[in-house]
This record gives C-alpha cells, sequence and structure tokens, in this order.
C-alpha cells in the first residue's frame, strides 16, 4: 500500500519534471486522470486486440488501464521518447511479459513492430505543440500502424486535431470527457465505415 500511494505521489512529479525539460515534447504539466483515460479506452475493444500499441506512454497512467483490459496472450508496445520516463515505466511494470516499453519518437514505431500492425492504437500525444514537421511524419505514419480493422483512440485539450484525423481516416469520432483538467478531447479513428 505503501508503495502505491508513493508512486501516486511521485507520478505528477516526473510528468511535471519531464514538462519542465521538454514542454513541447510532453505537451502537459499533469498526468491524463484515469476517469479521461477509461472513457477513451472505451471507444476501442482494447480486451478483443492481440496488438496495442501505445504513443506517449508518460508515467504509465493508459499503460496501467490498458494492461488491465488486455488479454493474457496479448502484446502491448508502449513507446515514451523521455528516457526518464520509460525507465520509469519499465520498471513499474517489469513483472508483466505482455509489456515491452521503447524509448523512442512515435515516428520511429514501425521499426520495432515486426512488420505487425496495431488492433488498437493508443495516442496521448501532444500533437498540437509538436514542430510542424514532426507532426506531419507522425500523423502519416499513424493509419499505416492500424490493421485494416483497427482503432487509433486520441486524447487531445483541443478539437484543433480534427480535422488532421479526417484526412487521414474514413471515419472519425469525438467526444468530451468534462473529468479532466483541463477538460479532454476524445477522439476514435479508423479506415472502417461508422456502422
Amino acid at each position: 500500500m505503501r508503495t502505491v500511494l508513493r508512486q501516486h505521489l511521485l507520478d505528477p512529479l516526473r510528468f511535471f519534471a519531464a514538462f519542465v525539460a521538454n514542454p513541447r515534447q510532453v505537451g502537459a504539466v499533469l498526468p491524463t486522470s484515469r476517469s479521461a483515460v477509461r472513457d477513451m479506452l472505451d471507444l476501442a475493444d482494447v480486451p478483443a486486440a492481440d496488438l496495442v500499441v501505445e504513443l506517449g506512454a508518460g508515467t504509465g497512467v493508459q499503460t496501467g488501464e490498458i494492461l488491465a483490459r488486455l488479454r493474457p496472450d496479448a502484446r502491448l508496445v508502449a513507446v515514451e521518447i523521455d528516457q526518464k520516463l520509460a525507465t520509469a515505466l519499465a520498471k513499474r511494470y517489469a513483472g508483466d511479459d505482455r509489456l515491452q516499453v521503447l524509448a523512442d519518437s512515435a515516428e520511429n514505431v514501425a521499426a520495432h513492430l515486426d512488420g505487425r500492425r496495431a488492433d488498437v492504437l493508443v495516442s496521448a500525444l501532444p500533437f498540437t505543440s509538436l514542430d510542424g514537421e514532426l507532426r506531419r511524419r507522425i500523423l502519416d505514419e499513424l493509419p499505416r500502424l492500424l490493421g485494416p480493422r483497427g482503432v487509433m483512440v486520441v486524447i487531445q485539450y483541443s478539437p484543433l486535431m480534427l480535422g488532421e484525423f479526417r484526412r487521414r481516416f474514413r471515419s472519425v469520432r469525438w467526444r468530451i470527457t468534462p473529468w479532466n483538467v483541463p477538460p479532454a478531447f476524445l477522439f476514435a479513428c479508423s479506415q472502417d465505415d461508422p456502422a
């Protein structure tokens, strides 16, 4: 219990330190709330997925909830560009063989997937604060990371990326979750036509 409490207190500090070191890369001063993460993951069928890829894993708020929903034989590849956050994340979930943590840029994910494509892609990347050219490269890569029936779920703090997602995906659904500081915009993107 003491370890869980300590972790709960340290995560916001680690996240804030990463933000101070590189605000454009991290994009927020606090980790996403658990309720917003649950709302976002409800937009995809994580329990049915063989492969889930998480972009912008941070301190593991999304990672823990994905692992809680993931089948025992499935795989989660969590990508975090900040080396300190990636190391802390790998240490936190060291006992879970389903998880592979990568300290790399989201634009390089395909090189780590051995030709596989994700059933669910989870993104907490701060698209609006990224350099424009890097943002375009990552956005262009996202549809290629997904399997034919795959779904990408994204959390953002403004609706500004809606047009970018619509240019790359046939179906884009979105909603707002007010139980986050600040309120979050959740997107579900796929190449499948809406039902």
